[in-house]
């Protein structure tokens, strides 16, 4: 059986996530600011009266953030939610292969989330590491 993988925009490509790891796909109301928190985090939201943490991708890969950017990815890491900030979600497609070494350079910030190519039903692309992105920008590039 394929792996699936959801399909997501982000600083202008297409990347996918694993699907298992996926909660759900939202679009946020509202986001309220934590001081003194990383830069990579936007602040916190609700999800059916549980906190999100919400994470700038953007932020993490170094492109410029989408204004009001509000479309986010739900994943559960290590037992907590994080809403993972993305200018898109498309589509669930199915894996062809098995996941092989990135090969060229995907570019700066990139190589710090992304754990390799993918080829799927929609083309190639970039199968994101869920836990560089709640990690943040210093630590997905020491990975």
């Amino acid at each position: 059986m394929s792996a699936m993988l959801l399909v997501v925009n982000l600083g202008g490509r297409r990347a996918a996530l694993p699907a298992t790891a996926v909660n759900s796909v939202i679009e946020l109301a509202q986001v309220t600011p934590v001081p003194c928190a990383a830069p990579h985090v936007a602040g916190l939201a609700a999800l059916r009266s549980r906190p999100l943490t919400v994470i700038d991708c953007s932020q993490v890969i170094g492109v410029p953030s989408c204004a009001g950017q509000r479309r986010a990815v739900v994943v559960e890491h290590q037992g907590h939610l994080y809403a993972l900030l993305v200018d898109g979600a498309d589509d669930i497609v199915a894996a062809r292969d098995e996941t092989e070494p990135l090969g060229a350079d995907p570019g700066p910030g990139w190589e710090g989330v992304a754990r390799g190519r993918i080829e799927t039903v929609a083309g190639a692309l970039l199968l994101l590491d869920v836990a560089a992105l709640v990690a943040g920008p210093s630590l997905a590039r020491a990975a």
